[in-house]
Order: C-alpha cells, then structure tokens, then sequence
C-alpha cells in the first residue's frame, strides 16, 4: 500500500494516525477504534523499560507511543538507567525466565534491587494517570511507591513456558504488587495473586521497516551494504542472542548448500541491555565461510529490503515470547521458517502461511522445499501477509491497550 492524501506529511514524520489503517482494516474498525480513544483522551499514562535501542519492547513501544499520543491520549516513555554490573543481572532474570537454571545470587540480588531503587528517586511516576513496566530489568520499581494512586501495570514480554522456579519465585513478590500482570500468549499464564491480560504485540505496517519498496530500492539498498543477489537469499534477522539459535542456523544452512545453491545473511543488532550479545556475535564470526554473510548495521531500509527480496527468512528460534521479525516477514509476503516455540507457533499456521520446525535437519528440509518450489512460496506468502493484515497489526494492538486501560479508574478521566 503507498500512503497518498493529507496525511502523508504526518506518516513522513512518525506520527502515523489512526486514519491511514482505514484502507487495512475498514471503516467501522477505525471509527470503533477512534470512539475508544476519545473515552480515553486526556489521560496521561508512562512506560518505563530499560533501553530505547534493539529488541522486541522497544520495536513495539515506538509506534505504539506516537500512535497513543496522536489519537490524544498523553503517552510518555521512560528510561531506567544501570551499570554493566545490573544488565549483566538482568541478563540472567531474562534467561531464567526463559527456562535457564541459573543462580541469582544474594550479591546479584543487592545490586538489582539497589540500582532499581536509585532510579525510582528519579523517575517521579507520581504524576501519570497508569505506568507500565516492561520486563523484569525495572520490575522492583513498584515497590518504592507504596501509597500509589494510579494503577501500576506490569507487561512481560518474555516466553513464560517454563520459568526456573527459585528466580520466578524471587520475581513473583515483586509482580503480585502490581494491579495486573500483561502477558504475550495465554500459554505464559502463572499462578498469581494479581489479574493477568493477555495483549500479543504487532507492527507498525507505515515504518520505514515494513513499508513498501520499490524494486530499484530493494536493488539499490542490498549494493550499499554489499549483499550479492546472484544466488537465492536465506535471512535470519535478529539480535545475537544465543536464543535464536545463529549457530544452528549456519549448521542447517551448509545442509543446505549440498542441495542448493544460495546465500545466508544473517543480520543483527545488540541491545544496549544485553551484555551476551557481543560473545554470540564473536561466536558467530568465528564460523562462517564466504557464503555467510554477518552485517551489524543498524539499517530499517536494509532489513526491509532483505525480507522482500528473501527466498526464505528464518527465525530459528529455541524460546520466543512473541517474534516480531517474524510479523515482519510475513507481512512482505515472505515465507518464515520459524522455531516451533512461543509466540512463533502463534503466527506460523504450519504448512499454511510457513513452516514451523524443531531440529537443524527440519530446517534444512523446510529450506530446500521452498527454495525449489516457488509456486508453493507464493501461496505461503500471500496467506502470511493476510494473517497479519488481519490479527497483527498496530491499530489492533492500541485497541487492546485501550480495553485494558478503560477496566481502570485512570484518576477519572476515562
């Protein structure tokens, strides 16, 4: 879809309003989506999480902040900030929560909770109608506002499945003091003193990584960052994060290349949050050949680009709490091959819209069949866009937020 009429100025700027889904999900779902809105306008409501830079939360918080304030609701986002010490904690709450078992130790806990307490001295939430919490980098907050007037919401976007049960347990004292606890998938729900949403994040369809491009730009993009187009594309874009599996990506790739000709690129950023990145991404560069190719640009219009001009985008995935890269893929019409875990095997209706896997020879199989079928490419891709044109994107995404915030007495404003 290109953007035409009034509004284009206001999409060139960010601030993506409302009326320009119209066209993606009619006029009545707009009109509903605007009525919830003005219940809603006038309340001032803040996000705090622990980077601006690389992931999933900050991906969904971008659009979703400008889309909130544009339709009248005031929206802040905040910061809390840390030494290398705390997000290397962090880091290890992270991966326990995703089914590590690992030790969080009186001297990891101190430093958490300490840091956490200084930037509550800071962040004066005291003023906003709600505040939402993301992961459990600045989870402890709540415990340094005790006489809060306002709802304190908690959202978790990690793969819940099978959290270590010392550290959720550790965790747990500090959720069950918010009002309510958010979750990806249903699938994540946790026994718990507190109500839990279910919200699954989705795209802003108008951003310079998912809108429309023009051949000669695809083309134009891949030559600046040097990627070869002579030989199909294999592509997985993520952050280096050992749970993405990149080493199992290059193992089922070199399967590959002994059936058919291509190309792997694997591209990824590191989140400021993320003290492992580097190690994975030195671990990835010490096994590549001249066919794999590792850009760590921080480039929308490449990744774009990529993902258009694809045969086959992976998302190998070994936990998931949702999978973005994978939304975005699917909807340039790309066929993913994605982990059969979290929030993957939400999107990935298995042989209908891609291809849900579990091993490196699953992989490469899925990677063959589609290289050598185009016909079947087509048919995935096709149903991949609509799957998200219809369940995730953006506009959906503020609908659920402005449900869940109209249950609370926001100081009455709504």
């Amino acid at each position: 879809m290109s953007v035409t009429g009034p509004d284009v100025g206001k999409a060139t700027l960010g601030l993506y309003p409302l009326e320009l889904y119209e066209p993606l999900i009619g006029r009545a779902a707009t009109d509903r989506i605007l009525s919830k809105a003005a219940r809603a306008r006038g309340a001032h409501i803040v996000h705090v999480s622990s980077t601006f830079y690389g992931g999933g939360v900050t991906e969904i918080l971008t659009p979703l902040t400008l889309m909130m304030n544009a339709v009248g609701i005031e929206t802040g986002w905040r910061l809390i900030q840390g030494t290398p010490t705390f997000f290397h904690g962090t880091k290890k709450l992270h991966n326990a929560l995703q089914g590590e078992m690992i030790e969080f130790s009186p001297a990891d806990r101190l430093i958490y909770e300490e840091v956490v307490f200084e930037n509550s001295t800071r962040l004066h939430l005291s003023e906003f109608d709600a505040v939402i919490v993301h992961d459990p980098q600045p989870l402890p907050l709540v415990a340094h506002f005790p006489g809060r007037a306002m709802p304190w919401l908690w959202q978790c976007h990690i793969d819940l499945t099978e959290p270590n049960g010392a550290i959720w347990n550790y965790l747990r004292r500090f959720v069950e003091q918010y009002d309510a606890a958010i979750l990806s998938l249903p699938e994540y729900a946790q026994d718990l003193a507190v109500n839990q949403h279910f919200i699954t994040p989705a795209i802003n369809p108008f951003s310079a990584k998912n809108a429309e491009m023009s051949d000669d730009a695809i083309r134009d993009c891949l030559t600046l960052h040097r990627v070869p187009t002579d030989r199909p594309l294999v592509v997985q874009i993520s952050r280096f994060d050992r749970w993405k599996d990149p080493m199992g990506v290059i193992e089922a790739f070199h399967k590959v290349r002994e059936q058919v000709d291509c190309t792997l690129v694997l591209v990824g950023s590191s989140a400021s949050d993320d003290p492992e990145s580097s190690i994975v991404l030195e671990t990835v560069m010490q096994s590549i050949d001249e066919r794999v190719i590792v850009l760590t640009v921080d480039d929308p219009l490449l990744v774009n680009a990529l993902q258009r001009r694809a045969a086959v985008i992976l998302q190998k995935s070994t936990r998931e709490g949702f999978g973005l890269t994978v939304t975005e893929a699917m909807w340039k019409g790309a066929v993913v091959v994605g982990g059969d875990v979290g929030g993957i095997r939400r999107q990935i209706r298995d042989g209908y819209n891609g291809f849900l896997v579990r091993t490196v020879d699953e992989t490469a199989e899925r990677i063959v069949q589609i290289l050598r079928d185009p016909r079947l490419r087509e048919r995935l891709g096709a149903q991949a866009r609509e799957s998200v044109r219809q369940n995730y994107l953006l506009s959906r995404l503020l609908e659920d937020w402005l449900d869940l915030l109209a249950g609370y007495r926001l100081r009455a404003r709504m």
